[in-house]
């Protein structure tokens, strides 16, 4: 099975009230996001984590994703490459099986993914089905701007079909930052994920 998820800022006790997370302690935080993780992960399961995996001291950030199930891949955050440095090559060692900046992501036929820890509205192949999963801007302002831009680009294309070749699967970008309330702090597989379409996120569009 593959799962994703972004954002987690494991000991990072700022992003409590940035994200108005639901957590009195970052140790509470910290704790629910492993026993969610461990409970659906197992070690023969894929999690693609798109960026941002904590904010303390390499060795303790290296120990919490040791004690996650699952074989892990990261795309790099702004946050994170700080644990990658020279010096933190022992610590980190086998925690991830790869570390990128970006992937594409090829699930079957029907399922291809741009992997960005930024959002990008135009990703590859955005006009052709395939499917963007994104994180950084958390529940905040610039996430309404990309569900906003989403939004209008769907809206034109369906609006005109004929002129644009009767595409209808267009800019399937997805925020996948653990906060968001159809993620729950859980990662989630590509099919939840694509559920939340049917979601009322109540966002205020500008």
């Amino acid at each position: 099975m593959k799962y994703f998820i972004s954002d987690l800022h494991i000991r990072h006790t700022n992003v409590l009230s940035y994200d108005n997370r639901p957590f009195t302690t970052i140790e509470e935080h910290d704790s629910v996001i492993m026993k969610n993780w461990n409970d659906r992960v197992t070690e023969s399961d894929d999690v693609y984590i798109l960026g941002d995996i904590g904010f303390a001291d390499a060795e303790t950030i290296s120990t919490y994703y040791r004690n996650l199930h699952g074989r892990k891949h990261l795309i790099l955050g702004n946050h994170d490459k700080m644990f990658f440095r020279k010096e933190n090559e022992k610590l980190f060692k086998n925690v991830f099986c790869e570390v990128r900046d970006y992937m594409e992501l090829y699930l079957d036929k029907k399922h291809s993914i741009v992997l960005s820890h930024y959002p990008m509205p135009c990703f590859k192949n955005s006009f052709h089905g395939w499917i963007h999963f994104y994180g950084h801007v958390h529940n905040s302002f610039d996430w309404n701007m990309m569900e906003h831009d989403k939004m209008l680009i769907q809206n034109l294309y369906s609006k005109n079909p004929k002129e644009n070749g009767n595409k209808t699967d267009v800019c399937r970008m997805y925020n996948v930052g653990c906060m968001i309330p159809y993620m729950d702090y859980i990662p989630r597989t590509i099919d939840e994920i694509l559920a939340s379409d049917n979601c009322k996120l109540n966002l205020t569009f500008i």
